[in-house]
């Protein structure tokens, strides 16, 4: 393999990682929709679509390995082939959280508001993307702001949710189901912290914990 070929195959895969991350911030606007709306059809979609993003998942991990097989590169390049393998896996996880939002759907009936969770964990999935496509350091690291604000609602909601459930114990399953859904949003803003982690990575070499 030439270079130019290299550098070829290193921009689509480039590409196809911002198409997966489109695909995974697609889905989880797309599970909210259904929780909030009750669309159990739309949930259902979400559901049979993760297979798409595991295939997008495989097929980057598998090119990523045969780029380094072929060529001996760089530091920096295995730099940005290590990058793309550690943020597809965390794209696949968002994705995955995705599912079991949805699948909680299709039990439940509404029963608190969350669109603000939602949509504080959505931005999240913007900017650690946009950090990585614009290779920006300082907007990379603003990230820590929006986990904390992701974890304080979920530290809110959870106190809220105890005494929902102590008040009325006919509604422990549902509160139960909700707090997963919180979870689940909670740990995908880990996942975007990741990435942005990651993106500090391939451009520094090296790890900061952005969460400190």
């Amino acid at each position: 393999m030439t270079r130019n070929a290299f550098d070829d195959e290193l921009d689509s895969l480039h590409h196809d990682l911002i198409r997966m991350g489109s695909k995974a911030k697609e889905q989880i606007s797309a599970c909210i929709t259904a929780l909030v709306d009750q669309d159990a059809k739309l949930a259902q979609k979400i559901i049979d679509d993760d297979d798409i993003v595991d295939g997008m998942e495989i097929d980057i991990e598998e090119r990523c390995v045969k780029l380094i097989a072929r060529q001996q590169p760089l530091a920096s390049d295995l730099r940005r082939i290590f990058t793309s393998i550690k943020i597809v896996t965390d794209l696949e996880r968002i994705a995955d959280h995705a599912v079991d939002i949805a699948k909680i759907t299709l039990k439940l009936k509404p029963l608190i508001d969350i669109p603000r969770a939602a949509e504080i964990v959505q931005d999240m999935i913007r900017v650690s993307l946009e950090s990585y496509i614009k290779l920006d350091i300082n907007m990379a690291e603003t990230i820590h702001k929006k986990d904390d604000e992701i974890d304080a609602l979920y530290k809110q909601v959870f106190s809220e949710l105890l005494v929902l459930m102590m008040q009325d114990p006919k509604k422990i399953n549902q509160s139960t189901q909700f707090l997963f859904v919180f979870k689940y949003l909670e740990r995908i803003a880990d996942h975007c912290t990741n990435i942005c982690e990651w993106t500090v990575y391939l451009m520094t070499g090296d790890y900061k914990d952005l969460n400190d």
